[in-house]
């Protein structure tokens, strides 16, 4: 039998031949010589030696004393030294303590009463119990609850030993009388507790006949209560309504522990509206009461699983739940975010988006470290609200504008992102955002954020005052051309060639690259994904008007061509509205100088790295453009790139519509299952939470969801065979992967006609895989089997391996028998999951994370989105460029797709493969995560997977 271990305490000095020391001190009269020594004979015992001499020592020279840190000491000895023989009976030496052991019952003094009593529930020697019985009895009426509430806990334990009806027939009479006599709490609650364990009934009748009196209980026998309800609601489900008036009175109690069990009881108990409602109400009282964060965030949890299930019921408490954004903890924050965006509706929306609002400008009055990123979290939250009901857009989209200069570039890049959105689908509030946008564009410090407005303000200026006024925004942002003179240029190559200090705002810093929407990667400038916080001045200029001269200048070249692009829609498009030609020129020549200057900038030796190859091409492309303008080419410029981007939005809401309605999905009953009318019970007699419980059941029944659907299949696809069907033990797996362990449960057969001895599974792990639990020997007898349970500790997101194998004795061979096991592969796909994550979030971690694993393309499949659709199932991961980027056939596929583990680590992977002129597909596959482990192992499983035929 596996051997039970009530004590653990680590112990690394210790060796057998400390054995004689501590003999030695034992036996004299030093007092704390013998407690250091009894010590370290425990901590030498619980780390696998048995010391055998010791025993009669410790008899002879340490159970007389009267010590009460050495009979304290004694116990924990007695407690783990073996006290059977191989055979497993009891050995004669162990009677020599039952003497000690009745004393100490009837000792004076309470405390070596009280754990003494202890110590007997953990002993599970009926013989050496059996003369003690009387001696704890009669320490139920003892004067002092200390060793009545330990009385009760022995009298419980020693009734749960196999033949303890034989020791105790009485006990749960005894344990009635004293529970209704007693008055102590943790005595009381002792009581119950045996009675809930050992005679159900008694408990149950005890409880319903002193339900009125429930409220008035200690906390701790409440809590009992609630536990043997759940268990008996649980056994027989018809008789839940005469315990739910029990759990709805103690919603009322003043002890949090007491309230939190009620409501988690009442929900797993009834689904009833009344029910739901009433948990609901407590935990938001409880996230509103409780200070720590750690409560919050249990809660919290609690509250996302009512949603999940009872979403009608969990929005008429939305606002109450809104109550945790106080909290300055952003996990808080971001939780109860995430559950009041699942529970907005047409008649709560104002009231959460007006919330939100309160909390943006609060993070505007405050330095805190961590306002940008929880002022992100608002931009988010209400960037979705607006999405799903665009008419509070107007509402906020002003406010939030007032940040597209913020410092936190996240936060402004979210905010920009979410007015080029609603600028597209609410053209009522184009005009008043067009313009705020113009008075905001020169607090913008971020080139990304920059960019995306320019974009802004090129599609979406229409009118001749909107356009004039965008080419003047741009120009003064600009400032005055050229951008440098021939003086300067001069200072510069001779400034290059000495070390400059590198200043905080970034002038020019080395390049790198990054990938871009299509997978692609280009290089930009690491200032570039900056904001400015302390800004370049120009000569001339205040610096709070150029900062598009100060990020170009800086070396921001995608950026210049941005600005290029945006100046020839804005012309473009005043050749249309300006009916005075001269005016229009006038706006022609002044964009040609600016690209001209963008240009000569470039190309020359003021600053140290020369532009890009694909900026210069996109510049000189504008130029040309400007120069001979077309009627095709202009109604790419002005309409195809706009209509591309409301196609974009659309494919985007038709995605979410789509994950909705799968997710939306509920199980239905077979044509044949039996219909449970519940209009024809009888419902005499029933409360209207009784009733409401009674019709959501067969709700439930109706709709399938009380079907249990077995998990057989799924089970055997999970089995492991670990021997051969000809080896003498036949041994097979079952694997259960959780969140933090992996636990396997190993049948062992033995086929021959022997008697098996000293069997033992032995395991070894490869990887950041640690086993927990020691071998332990067993005896199999002939053609029987045993199930073998084994614990395996998991501390990373990793592959790994399990091996070992099966080592045992006969009596006709002298030698141990192994038979060597097939390895166990512990697959990374059981700790990552598909999951979603916005461009800017991928683009931001894609940047951070240093480890990157590349992967050659080597696979037979011959079609990219084939190709792309046997990685996605391969990876268990999640393809984040939409459907639309991937139509057509064009030779050449790029995507980015996405996964986290169970600890929360994102896993990152971009495919780009191209079809060669032989059909074969060539490319890479890089993977990129914070950790090593991801990046190796998901490299390993694409190498091993991607051929498409294994």
């Amino acid at each position: 039998m596996e051997k039970s271990c009530t004590l653990v305490i680590h112990f690394d000095k210790g060796s057998p031949a400390m054995a004689n020391e501590i003999k030695e001190a034992l036996e004299g009269n030093d007092v704390a010589a013998k407690i250091e020594a009894l010590k370290r004979a425990v901590m030498l015992l619980l780390n696998g030696e048995t010391l055998p001499q010791l025993f009669i020592t410790i008899v002879r020279y340490v159970l007389p004393s009267e010590d009460h840190t050495i009979q304290k000491l004694l116990l924990l000895y007695l407690e783990i030294v073996d006290k059977r023989d191989s055979r497993g009976r009891v050995l004669p030496e162990m009677i020599l303590i039952c003497q000690n052991l009745r004393n100490n019952l009837q000792h004076p003094n309470e405390y070596i009463r009280g754990v003494t009593l202890r110590f007997l529930c953990r002993l599970s020697e009926s013989e050496l119990i059996d003369p003690l019985v009387p001696s704890v009895l009669a320490n139920l009426e003892h004067r002092h609850p200390f060793i009545r509430r330990n009385a009760l806990l022995a009298v419980s334990a020693i009734f749960r030993l196999p033949n303890g009806e034989q020791l105790l027939p009485d006990a749960p009479d005894l344990v009635e009388k004293a529970l209704a006599a007693e008055q102590d709490p943790s005595a009381r609650r002792n009581a119950f507790l045996m009675l809930c364990a050992c005679a159900q009934e008694r408990a149950v009748a005890y409880l319903l006949s002193h339900a009125e009196q429930v409220p008035d209980w200690p906390d701790l026998l409440q809590m009992a209560a609630l536990d043997l309800v759940r268990k008996v609601c649980r056994s027989n489900r018809a008789d839940k309504g005469k315990y739910i008036k029990i759990i709805i009175s103690l919603l009322g109690s003043p002890n949090t522990a007491v309230v939190y069990e009620c409501a988690g009881t009442l929900v797993s108990l009834s689904s009833a509206p009344t029910a739901i409602r009433a948990a609901a109400n407590t935990y938001c009282q409880l996230l509103a009461s409780q200070s720590d964060n750690n409560v919050k965030l249990i809660v919290l949890d609690r509250l996302n699983e009512l949603r999940s299930s009872h979403r009608d019921i969990m929005v008429e408490v939305v606002m109450d739940v809104l109550r945790a954004l106080s909290s300055p903890n952003l996990d808080i924050r971001r939780k109860t975010l995430d559950i009041v965006l699942e529970l907005i509706t047409p008649r709560n929306i104002d009231e959460v988006v007006l919330t939100l609002k309160k909390e943006v400008v609060k993070t505007q009055s405050g330095e805190l470290e961590k306002n940008g990123d929880y002022r992100q979290m608002l931009v988010q939250a209400i960037h979705t609200c607006a999405i799903k009901f665009p008419e509070v857009a107007g509402s906020v989209v002003h406010l939030l504008m007032d940040f597209l200069g913020d410092s936190n570039v996240a936060s402004a890049i979210d905010v920009v992102l979410f007015v080029r959105e609603i600028i597209e689908t609410n053209p009522k509030l184009r005009v008043s955002m067009i313009q705020r946008l113009i008075d905001t564009f020169y607090q913008i410090r971020a080139s990304r954020v920059c960019s995306c407005a320019l974009w802004i303000l090129g599609e979406y200026s229409l009118s001749l005052s909107e356009v004039e006024s965008a080419i003047s925004t741009i120009k003064q942002s600009l400032g005055d051309l050229p951008f440098y003179t021939a003086a300067e240029e001069g200072d510069a190559a001779d400034s290059s060639k000495k070390p400059q200090p590198v200043s905080s705002a970034a002038t020019v810093s080395s390049r790198r690259p990054v990938i871009l929407a299509d997978g692609t990667y280009a290089t930009q400038s690491a200032a570039s994904e900056l904001a400015t916080s302390a800004p370049i001045v120009v000569p001339g200029l205040l610096a709070s008007t150029a900062n598009l001269r100060s990020l170009i200048l800086s070396g921001d070249f995608f950026l210049a061509a941005v600005a290029a692009c945006t100046l020839t829609k804005l012309v473009l498009r005043l050749e249309e509205v300006q009916p005075s030609k001269a005016e229009v020129n006038k706006a022609c020549t002044g964009a040609l100088l600016i690209m001209v200057s963008i240009l000569q900038l470039g190309q020359s030796s003021y600053l140290p790295h020369p532009i890009d190859n694909d900026s210069f091409d996109r510049i000189i492309l504008c130029i040309r453009l400007l120069c001979n303008t077309g009627d095709e080419v202009r109604k790419v410029w002005l309409q195809s790139c706009r209509q591309s981007f409301a196609k974009m939005l659309a494919e985007k809401q038709f995605r979410e519509t789509e994950e909705i309605k799968a997710k939306a999905q509920i199980s239905h009953a077979q044509p044949d299952d039996l219909i449970d009318f519940y209009h024809l019970k009888s419902r005499k007699g029933m409360t209207q939470l009784e009733l409401e419980d009674e019709v959501q059941d067969d709700l439930k029944r109706a709709t399938g969801e009380f079907t249990k659907d077995g998990d057989d299949a799924n089970k055997l696809n999970r089995i492991l065979q670990l021997t051969g069907f000809s080896d003498p033990v036949y041994a097979e797996a079952y694997v259960t992967v959780h969140h933090y362990d992996i636990v396997l449960d190993v049948t062992v057969i033995n086929r021959t006609k022997e008697t098996l001895q000293n069997l033992c599974l032995e395991l070894a792990t490869m990887g950041d895989l640690k086993l927990v639990d020691r071998p332990q020997n067993y005896t199999l007898a002939p053609e029987s089997s045993k199930q073998i349970r084994a614990n395996i500790k998991v501390s990373s997101t990793e592959t790994g391996v399990i091996f070992g194998n099966i080592v045992y004795e006969t009596s006709n061979v002298l030698e141990r028998t192994v038979v060597v096991l097939n390895d166990i592969h512990i697959d990374i796909m059981d700790y990552i999951s598909p999951g979603n994550c916005a461009d800017v979030a991928f683009r931001s971690m894609w940047a951070e994370f240093e480890w990157e694993n590349k992967v050659a393309v080597n696979t037979v499949i011959q079609d990219e989105k084939e190709f792309l659709d046997h990685i996605i199932k391969s990876t268990n991961m999640k393809c984040l460029t939409p459907p639309s980027a991937l139509d057509g056939e064009c030779g050449y596929l790029a995507a980015n797709l996405y996964a986290k583990s169970v600890f929360g680590e994102d896993a990152l992977v971009n495919v780009s493969v191209e079809k060669q002129a032989d059909g074969k597909l060539s490319g890479y596959i890089r993977i990129r995560s914070k950790t090593q482990g991801i990046a190796l192992s998901l490299g390993d499983k694409i190498t091993l997977k991607q051929k498409g035929g294994s």
